[in-house]
């Protein structure tokens, strides 16, 4: 075929030209492909010329002039046309091309003809769908990257591509049956690996999500999201505690949390550059922190769309799977966070009861519930858009599975559960909860009454003594609280009274180093934070109990840490205390825990002036908004 079939002169009408010309480029290539579908040496030599013409008009290596272009679009026009003609032996250096083209160099219009060849030619009854499904995934990222980010050109272009991609991937699922099969398994092997660039990871998972709508949702959504959670979860396990708590230059709001800082210092570390400093040099931190803004971003769309309640109940089934029990998680669980944000009504209440109900389920393993408690109670704690009511509601299942944990242990014997760690973690749960909540809560006359029926002088006096085992920094707090808010002459005992005042004028706590972790402590990543941060409760912002005004307010805060964290107290300190770890059903080293590190263990041992919080973090002091 040769450019002669562009032009056709003596025509009065240039539509109708194009049209005779499209016609003629169609006939030529329909009858090269029948020509060429046996072996070549059977095959004419003029027609194997032409057709490896059509090969060298649609190459993309060669560089192409205007007439170059309209030639090759027109010949993917007539390739279209001619699908059925297509031979899986015979054509293969034809095929090879085609799959090999990248669509980040085609012009707009020389595109959707390219992409409309690809759907038909994934059409053709068990031939070239994989080849098609493959290249289309393959087009998720641009094919070349200039220092790690993507070139200049392919900014602007890339979300008219990646939407082009996700509809020619929708119009083959809906036209091929086994076509989201085939796209999941593909998907799964085109996963980003952790030592690939942010910038290739990121436009990746864009395209990627783009395909999780209602018109794809069903057939592959729940994989799509459960591939992403996962890269996330390995990101995040790849960032070691020791990476955020020994850099030497680390000044952003993960060092507030350590230090008392005044004066200027406060508004230079709290704002996005000192968060920037923090994770200056680690590459697992940046790529998370990207794909957390891509993943906010999705679901911020889903919720627009009316979607996110059923994209929720995909994000909690893949949490429970994949998230709730990973070691040390820091970062990605906050998409079920900003998630239940985007729907304080519905999902935000959802997400607590679920995993209360992994709390005070025995038919849960041992690290699902120890894990659960500690995200029900930092998840409580921390988001600003769950009401007060709520926040009651479930603590009053915690604190009627504890007491009925007592009734247990009072007809089978204190000793038929070696350390009780789960019953420990939900009454520390609690405390930490009301550390942050209690004020709230008391300025609700409607749920004041049911706080002060809860049991909690029977709890804090049970024979199984869960104020000695909590840390600490949690139990004095509460108790501060609590005793300045008389939660505790509810109970008539004078006894009782008696002993929580003794309680209250000493230090005490963790001899059984509770170990806990606290999924919601504030977060660190500088990029994403935007989406946490409206939502998010820092301890500078809880008003307590004994806390009347402003001034008093920050006085307190300069010693106040927020409640939560390992004191560092040693097991060997009550050798009364059962410390063997096998006496547990799970070994604690398994769990998510919050980092015991030498320094805080001596910071904590240093520091007897009266009840602080926490022993391991300086207060959480919000960002300016």
């Amino acid at each position: 075929m040769g450019a002669d079939l562009l032009r056709y002169d003596g025509m009065e009408d240039e539509e109708e030209v194009w049209h005779r010309s499209d016609l003629a480029a169609f006939r030529h290539v329909e009858k090269v492909l029948q020509a060429t579908r046996m072996d070549p040496n059977l095959v004419d030599q003029s027609v194997m010329t032409q057709y490896y013409k059509l090969v060298h008009i649609i190459d993309q290596n060669k560089r192409k002039t205007a007439d170059d272009e309209a030639l090759r679009l027109t010949t993917l026009k007539a390739l279209s046309e001619a699908v059925s003609k297509f031979d899986i032996m015979y054509h293969h250096s034809l095929l090879n091309t085609i799959f090999s083209i990248s669509i980040w160099f085609l012009q707009r219009h020389t595109m959707d003809v390219f992409l409309d060849l690809i759907t038909r030619l994934a059409a053709v009854a068990d031939q070239y769908l994989r080849e098609c499904l493959q290249m289309l995934v393959n087009n998720f990222t641009p094919p070349f990257l200039v220092k790690n980010e993507l070139p200049p050109w392919a900014g602007p272009r890339k979300k008219d591509i990646h939407f082009r991609l996700c509809e020619s991937l929708k119009t083959i699922s809906d036209t091929v049956p086994l076509a989201p099969m085939m796209l999941r398994d593909i998907i799964d092997r085109s996963m980003p690996k952790l030592f690939e660039n942010k910038a290739k990871m990121i436009s990746f998972v864009e395209c990627m999500l783009g395909l999780d709508t209602e018109r794809m949702g069903d057939l592959i959504g729940a994989v799509l999201l459960a591939k992403v959670v996962e890269l996330l979860t390995e990101l995040d396990v790849s960032i070691t505690w020791e990476d955020i708590l020994q850099e030497e230059h680390n000044i952003g709001i993960f060092d507030m949390e350590f230090e008392d800082l005044d004066g200027d210092e406060d508004e230079d570390v709290l704002g996005q550059a000192g968060t920037k400093v923090l994770f200056g040099g680690n590459q697992c931190a940046d790529k998370l922190d990207g794909l957390m803004v891509v993943v906010c971003e999705h679901l911020k769309s889903c919720a627009e769309r009316g979607y996110l309640p059923k994209e929720y109940d995909i994000l909690q089934t893949i949490f429970r799977a994949s998230v709730l029990r990973v070691h040390r998680s820091k970062f990605a669980q906050f998409i079920m966070f900003y998630a239940c944000s985007l729907d304080p009504e519905i999902c935000g209440p959802q997400f607590a009861v679920f995993l209360t109900d992994i709390v005070i389920k025995r038919e849960e393993d041992a690290i699902s519930r120890m894990s659960a408690v500690s995200y029900v109670g930092s998840y409580l704690s921390r988001a600003r858009f769950i009401s007060a009511n709520t926040v009651v509601a479930i603590l009053e299942r915690l604190v009627r599975w504890c007491v009925n944990y007592c009734d247990h242990q009072k007809t089978s014997g204190t000793a038929a559960i070696p350390n009780h760690q789960i019953f420990f973690a939900t009454c520390q749960a609690v405390m930490y909860v009301l550390c942050f909540r209690l004020r709230s809560i008391l300025d609700c006359k409607n749920l004041k009454p049911r706080l002060f029926d809860m049991p909690f002088g029977f709890l804090l006096t049970h024979p199984l003594e869960p104020l000695k085992v909590c840390l600490p920094s949690i139990v004095n707090e509460f108790l501060r609280q609590a005793k300045d808010a008389d939660l505790f002459n509810a109970f008539k005992d004078s006894a009782l009274n008696d002993a929580i005042e003794s309680d209250l004028s000493r230090t005490f706590g963790g001899i059984g180093r509770l170990d806990m972790f606290f999924p919601f402590d504030p977060y660190l990543l500088k990029e994403s934070d935007r989406y946490m941060r409206p939502n998010f409760e820092f301890w500078s912002m809880v008003k307590t109990t004994y806390i009347d005004d402003k001034e008093d307010y920050d006085d307190e805060l300069e010693d106040l840490d927020g409640p939560g964290m390992d004191d560092g107290s040693s097991d060997d300190d009550n050798p009364e205390v059962n410390n063997d770890p096998d006496d547990l059903d799970i070994p604690m080293d398994k769990m998510s825990i919050t980092p015991c590190d030498s320094y805080f263990r001596q910071f904590a041992k240093e520091s007897h002036a009266g009840p602080s919080m926490p022993a391991k973090i300086r207060p959480s002091v919000s960002p300016p908004s």
